[in-house]
Order: C-alpha cells, then sequence, then structure tokens
C-alpha cells in the first residue's frame, strides 16, 4: 500500500488513477475472502478521508464518498458495496467510465452439473460483431435454458476476453460451435428455424415450438435475407412491440426478452406435462392396487414409469 502522506503530495490526476486501483483491488479481495483485515480497512477508511478533504468531489458525490467511509469503519454487511461505490466516484472524477466487461463478479467459475437446458432450445448467432453482445447472448441463453449455440462464420469470439467477462463464465458450461460457412441449405439440429426481426409475429402471440432454432442477426443489418428466407419457410419471424420513439432494441437486449419468454413457455408445457402424468400415475396406481397387479410392475421401477408415460401418451 502507497503511503498516504505520498499519496497526498501527487497531482490530483495521478492521486485519483492510484487511489481507485487501491480500492478497487480492495473490493477483490473482499469479494473471495468474505473480509478485510483491521490495517487495510483502517488504511482505506484514511484514504476516503484524504480524498473527501480534498475540494474537487461534487456535493452529491463527497456525500456518498463519506457514505462509504461510515460503512467501512462498522460492523456492517455492506461493505463490498461501499467499496464499490467509493471505486465508481473516484473513477468518475478521472474521468474515465467503466465499461461493462470490466465488472468484476465473485462467484468463481459455474458449476456445469447445475444447468437445466430445455432439449431442442437452439441458437443460431448471425454475424454478431461485438463481442460484448456476444457475451451477453451467451450469459441469456444459459440462463433461460438453451442446449447449445451456434456461432456464424463472422461472428465475435466468445473467447474475446469481453465476451467472457460479459458472459461471466457461460462460454465455459454452455455447448456452442462455430460454423464453417454461413449456409442454410441443412439445419445445425433437427428442429424449426424463426427468426428475431422486425415485422414478424408479436411476442405475446408468437407460437414458441418445443423445438427450434432461434436466429439473432447482425447489430446493424439485422438477420441475413438468406436466414429470413429460411425461417419465414419454417416458423416465421418474431418481433417485439415497442412503443418509444426509438422502436428498436439492442441486439442483446431483444434476445434475452425473447429467450425468457420462449423459457416461460417451455417451462409451462413442462409443469402441465407432469400435472397430467402425476394424475395419470394416481389413477393407475388405484387401479392397479383394486386389480392385486401394482406390488409386480411396482417391483422393477423404471418399468412402472415406463409404463405409467406410455398410459399417458394414450389418454
Amino acid at each position: 500500500m502507497i503511503p498516504l502522506f505520498k499519496l497526498s503530495k501527487l497531482p490530483r490526476s495521478q492521486k485519483l488513477r492510484k487511489a481507485a486501483n487501491l480500492v478497487r483491488n480492495a473490493e477483490r479481495r473482499y469479494a473471495l475472502t468474505g473480509g478485510l483485515d483491521d490495517i487495510e480497512r483502517d488504511y482505506l477508511v484514511r484514504l476516503l478521508k484524504l480524498l473527501a478533504n480534498d475540494g474537487g468531489f461534487p456535493a452529491p458525490a463527497l456525500d456518498a464518498l463519506k457514505n462509504a467511509e461510515a460503512e467501512l469503519t462498522g460492523n456492517g454487511n455492506g461493505i463490498r458495496r461501499a467499496l464499490n461505490t467509493a471505486y465508481q466516484l473516484i473513477l468518475t472524477e478521472t474521468g474515465r467510465f467503466q465499461a461493462d466487461w470490466d465488472f468484476y463478479e465473485s462467484g468463481g467459475s459455474l458449476d456445469s452439473t447445475k444447468r437445466r437446458p430445455f432439449p431442442g432450445m437452439y441458437v443460431y448467432l448471425e454475424d454478431i460483431r461485438s463481442p460484448h453482445n456476444v457475451g451477453a447472448m451467451f450469459r441469456a441463453a444459459e440462463s433461460f435454458g438453451a442446449e447449445k449455440i451456434w456461432l456464424s462464420p463472422l461472428c465475435a469470439d466468445p473467447r474475446h476476453k469481453r465476451a467472457e467477462r460479459t458472459a461471466m463464465g457461460c462460454v465455459d458450461v454452455l455447448p456452442w460451435e462455430r460454423l464453417e460457412e454461413n449456409t442454410f441449405n441443412s439445419a445445425p439440429a433437427p428442429a424449426p428455424f424463426f427468426a428475431l426481426e422486425t415485422g414478424g409475429t408479436p411476442l405475446g402471440d408468437f407460437p414458441f415450438p418445443e423445438r427450434g432454432i432461434l436466429i439473432a442477426g447482425s447489430e446493424e443489418l439485422g438477420v441475413s435475407p438468406e436466414a429470413l428466407a429460411v425461417a419465414d419457410a419454417s416458423l416465421g419471424r418474431v418481433s417485439i412491440p415497442t412503443f418509444g420513439a426509438k422502436g428498436s432494441l439492442n441486439v442483446s437486449v431483444a434476445f434475452g426478452i425473447v429467450m425468457q419468454a420462449w423459457a416461460a413457455k417451455l417451462s409451462c408445457t413442462k409443469k402441465q406435462d407432469n400435472s397430467r402424468i402425476g394424475h395419470v400415475r394416481q389413477l393407475l396406481r388405484k387401479e392397479m392396487t383394486e386389480k392385486g397387479t401394482f406390488e409386480v410392475i411396482a417391483e422393477s421401477g423404471d418399468g412402472w414409469e415406463a409404463y405409467v408415460k406410455e398410459r399417458y401418451a394414450k389418454s
């Protein structure tokens, strides 16, 4: 740690840059370990006092800085937020702002065994050029249960540092593949296509399929004519109604909205199926118990469940 008397003698711009790094590193250590030792906490409190007394912060920022300082002196649960707030205030004072791909999350690597994808929920990203958008779309796709993502040849690399930071680990747990050609002569999976594009069926009316491939296209040009032709010959287009002057959304935001709607439809269908299967199971158990045949089938376990599903399919 830099001695504070030395820090106080630096030009203000240099002092702020060094202070921002000190606070940021402290926040990261806190996120990893869950605490700060008394020496470091005392240093940070004195550092924030030094900055608050330099006369350069506007009144709202100064109040927020003092609140962060007070939080560090207490024993509450808001220490990390206080450090994050202080870092943002100092960074803003330097004239810089934090990019989305610079945000830090302490969750560590994701556990792929906790994934619960919907079988047949696929995504095709066509010529998404921004690594930030690719990362955000990976995060949305993983969160809403996509089974796999395909990328066009010109799509930004999911392994780009900005994409990986934005995806927050989802690139590692969500299966993906880059296609060598941007062709739709044959589907990458046995499922129909539909495109996220303007001029289509409104989101609330779109018949989301149990299995399908959602095409999301370029930030500037949208889905290509070739991909639109494939979608129009299959399930068509889904559009998000908007009501503002702009009338359009960032591609990763629009993608997240559509993925949530699709996941909600699949989740509802799954719950209905499970409820119906449960009802059939109860009826069969009652029927077979009365006939004295339940114990014989129940002994096999898997055979009983297979029999339930067979009867459910016929019901």
